[in-house]
């Protein structure tokens, strides 16, 4: 049985199940070139931004999407993957191990932030898929505590995918540029994502966890108060603590600052 990755996903605008641009070809290419096809993925989202710890416990997902002002076809879009019981009852068991409480969600789809970018890389939806709630609003310590209570599902071929944006803010977005992917952003947004690669990929945790003060342009890039999309990261981080490999695999912008981020950690 195959260990898989974890990873930090960047879900970008809802068109990315639609359009076909870079990003969208490496989703689809990395998901082929996993190494094993995941007995089931476990996924972080930013759009499920609670005070607590929610699981969903579904039989079967439905669609949610959360969204509004796109082109029509985005809403008759459905990715109801099947969902995984024991899978749900595992996490929360593994969250108490850790001094974490949670509770079970049975009723919620799932959001764009998740089927997204599983659309792209596994667009069948036939992989059983269990979502978990972020806490903004909760420490870099503590969100980095919860993933690294997941990190055994890793070893039992489950993949791990937290769901973001590392530079999110839509008081910065230039609508005139459109929304295809481009390989550059705005100066500013690319020297916080390049402050960021470097602190993730040498696992500078301190440094990391004290973005909000010492990374350039932190409080551009992550709202203070809109910080949901930059937190999966540390949910990822904590799910390969045990090994601390990093890596960027992708990195692109829609709108001039909305960055389109990939990280695996291995």
């Amino acid at each position: 049985m195959s260990k898989q990755p974890s990873l930090f996903v960047a879900h970008g605008a809802p068109l990315l199940a639609v359009q076909q641009d870079s990003y969208t070809a490496f989703l689809e290419k990395y998901a082929d070139a996993l190494p094993e096809r995941p007995a089931a993925i476990v996924s972080i989202t930013a759009h499920w931004d609670v005070p607590g710890q929610l699981i969903s416990r579904r039989e079967l997902n439905g669609t949610y999407h959360d969204f509004g002002g796109f082109p029509e076809p985005l809403y008759k879009l459905r990715y109801d993957a099947p969902g995984d019981i024991g899978l749900s009852d595992r996490i929360a068991e593994l969250l108490a191990s850790a001094g974490v409480a949670s509770s079970f969600d049975d009723s919620r789809g799932l959001d764009h932030g998740t089927w997204v970018p599983l659309l792209r890389m596994f667009p069948n939806a036939d992989i059983p898929v269990v979502a978990l709630s972020v806490h903004s609003r909760g420490t870099p310590e503590h969100q980095y505590r919860i993933g690294r209570a997941l990190e055994p599902l890793r070893n039992d071929n489950i993949l791990i995918v937290a769901s973001g944006g590392l530079v999110h803010n839509f008081a910065y977005l230039e609508w005139d540029r459109g929304m295809g992917v481009e390989p550059q952003g705005v100066p500013w947004a690319m020297e916080f994502d390049e402050w960021i690669r470097e602190r993730v990929e040498g696992w500078r945790l301190g440094e990391l966890m004290a973005y909000d003060r010492l990374a350039p342009h932190a409080s551009a890039a992550v709202p203070p108060r809109a910080r949901e999309h930059f937190v999966p990261l540390f949910y990822a981080m904590g799910a390969a603590d045990s090994t601390r490999q990093a890596e960027r695999k992708y990195q692109g912008y829609q709108v001039g600052s909305l960055s389109l981020n990939f990280y695996e950690f291995y």
